[in-house]
């Protein structure tokens, strides 16, 4: 009778961190061996992380991370276990997972499907291995096989899907693992968070591959907020010939986590159940997601905390409760003591003391402000504990529209004027806030988000300053909704004000009754126009025939198409200087991190005159 207890483990790894990672890999295989694990699968690339971009196209990386194996190796007494390296061979870097069993290397396996859309780059850093393909290796005096490799172990047949294999639905090795008469197949994996994301992993990959394959088929994410911009969720499945068995809960503060499963081989409905309630929910999820980045974020960049223009607005006021919650789960998670040693927290004894000093604000009006968003910022930040400020900034406003209106030899107005005049206000508000977040060695927040973003409505330089932008992959609508979840399901009631505001800028004159949507579009509208032009790559035309149906009004469809397009073209430049900003949903516009596109263009000229002809 086949019968073993295996364990998968998440890591909260960081690039290049040998010291940290490596003692996150010895703590996750001591723990599983104190659980009675006699395999354990680890992530994808957890020697070196996952986020070390062109850094793998070094020699001395790939090296490191072999010796770092050596070492680790040590640990793996009376268990088999695999951990992720880049290989260099030849001079070409291979994504690998190199199995340990009783202190010896059993082999490597080397990834045969590379992702290369959306947030993915695999195919600039790393060569594809060929399926079937194995050579042998000498490292360090060490003789092994390398490439499409099945291990025995304990009496169990495994193969390893590394990540993007087990996407890769008729190129999975799995299949050839099957003909080879596997037990198990591993899938040591560096998947990044979406919103929605979690079911389709579960789904694609862990189910089909154990239905698929006729085996138990083990899951086994990073963790955290690795290199700045990607999230993982420290997914771990266990599943057997089509069910699920086992998962963890997702998006931990741990540096670790271990789930062990005990699984007969033979009689499936032997074989242990730990099924743990994860919530799918998209609001819940996004705060999960965004708090753990946030605090990965301070931990690692070694900042004091976060400085924050709070405006009384929505996105403002989403970092802030954001913040605050970071502190709140982190605490809740980790205890109170090793919260505050992670993060550099001294002379603070609750959660309300942590929010006053890591989290400063200040309200920065202008004589087009308004009482109503005085009040909703400054009654946030009071219920939420933070450290709030207020000042004016209009004296600096007047000064640089003076010095302009003298050497232009005329007075500005809004009617001629009214673009540099809205900027000005936004501008004057980012030394001083700079200045503060530098005093304290705080993070400064920006507050964009993507549908902004998609169309350039933001003042660069003005409320895009800042080095991080946590809310800038989602678009307003969700902030709106989540802010009134936020306000209900977790009791953050400071945001009463916030949520009964219109959002606007407030940088006209009151008698303007300026709004975001009247100066772009529905965001409805604008949301519905992104995903078919950004996320599906459609053209003017093709959109519009998308959207049609749905509204009475074809002349301000059209409009609104055109609107959209124009903007977009033009404001690629900001969108590249934006601050780097997390992944949260199924896309965003970051060129760095999913979606590139020309800072020069004929701006869909051609395109958007066949719009108008039909």
């Amino acid at each position: 009778m086949k019968r073993l207890k295996l364990a998968g483990a998440t890591l909260n790894q960081t690039p290049f961190d040998w010291k940290g990672n490596a003692t996150n890999i010895v703590d996750a295989i001591h723990q599983a061996k104190q659980e009675g694990a006699q395999i354990l699968c680890l992530p994808e690339l957890c020697t070196t992380g996952y986020g070390c971009e062109d850094v793998f196209l070094s020699d001395w990386l790939s090296e490191s991370a072999f010796e770092q194996a050596l070492k680790l190796k040590d640990h793996c007494e009376d268990i088999t276990v695999n951990i992720g390296l880049p290989l260099r061979i030849d001079g070409r870097t291979y994504n690998g997972s190199c199995v340990i069993h009783n202190k010896e290397i059993l082999g490597i396996t080397l990834k045969q499907n590379l992702p290369n859309d959306g947030v993915h780059y695999e195919p600039r850093w790393f060569t594809p291995w060929q399926a079937g393909k194995v050579i042998t290796l000498t490292r360090h005096g060490i003789t092994f096989q390398a490439g499409d490799l099945i291990y025995e172990s304990n009496g169990i047949r495994f193969g390893i899907e590394i990540c993007e294999d087990g996407w890769s639905k008729e190129k999975r090795p799995g299949y050839n693992f099957q003909k080879r008469g596997v037990d198990l197949i591993l899938n040591p994996s560096a998947s990044h968070f979406a919103m929605g994301k979690s079911s389709n992993r579960e789904g694609e990959v862990a189910l089909d591959g154990s239905r698929l394959f006729n085996c138990v088929y083990v899951f086994c994410n990073l963790l955290g907020n690795e290199a700045g911009r990607m999230i993982y969720d420290g997914d771990i499945l266990f599943a057997q010939r089509g069910e699920l068995i086992a998962q963890n809960n997702r998006l931990s503060f741990k540096r670790f986590n271990v789930l062990t499963c005990e699984i007969d081989f033979d009689v499936p409905e032997k074989s242990e159940r730990k099924l743990l309630a994860d919530s799918k929910d998209r609001n819940e999820e996004l705060t999960k997601a965004a708090t753990l980045a946030l605090y990965d974020y301070l931990r690692k960049s070694k900042a004091k905390g976060f400085a924050l223009s709070l405006s009384g607005g929505a996105d403002s006021s989403m970092c802030a409760v954001l913040v605050a919650e970071m502190i709140k789960r982190a605490s809740d998670t980790l205890g109170w003591d090793e919260f505050c040693n992670s993060i550099g927290l001294t002379v603070v004894k609750n959660q309300q003391d942590a929010v006053k000093q890591l989290l400063v604000c200040a309200y920065q009006g202008s004589k087009n402000s308004s009482e109503k968003t005085f009040e909703a910022a400054q009654s946030l930040a009071t219920s939420l504990g933070a450290t709030f400020h207020h000042w004016s900034i209009q004296d600096e406003v007047d000064t640089y529209t003076h010095k302009i209106e003298k050497s232009l030899g005329r007075t500005l107005t809004w009617d001629q004027d009214d673009i540099a005049l809205q900027n000005i206000q936004a501008r004057a508000r980012s030394p001083i806030i700079w200045m503060l977040a530098n005093i304290r060695q705080s993070i400064l927040l920006t507050t964009s988000n993507r549908s902004e973003g998609d169309v350039g409505y933001a003042t660069m330089d003005g409320d895009t300053s800042g080095s991080l932008a946590p809310i800038a992959g989602i678009s307003k609508p969700t902030i709106l909704g989540w802010l009134k979840w936020a306000e209900q399901e977790l009791g953050y009631t400071g945001l009463k004000h916030v949520n009964n505001l219109q959002p606007t800028a407030e940088l006209r004159p009151s008698e303007k009754n300026q709004t975001d949507e009247d100066d772009l579009m529905p965001y409805g509208v604008l949301m519905a126009i992104e995903r078919q032009a950004i996320l599906k790559r459609k053209s003017p035309l093709e959109v519009f025939e998308i959207l049609e149906p749905d509204f009475a009004d074809k002349t301000a469809l059209k409009n609104y198409i055109r609107k959209f397009f124009r903007m977009w073209a033009a404001n690629q430049w900001k969108r590249e200087r934006l601050a780097p900003s997390f992944h949260l949903d199924d896309f965003n516009v970051d060129p760095r991190s999913w979606c590139r596109f020309p800072i020069l263009s004929s701006g869909f000229t051609e395109e958007l005159t066949f719009l108008e002809a039909h």
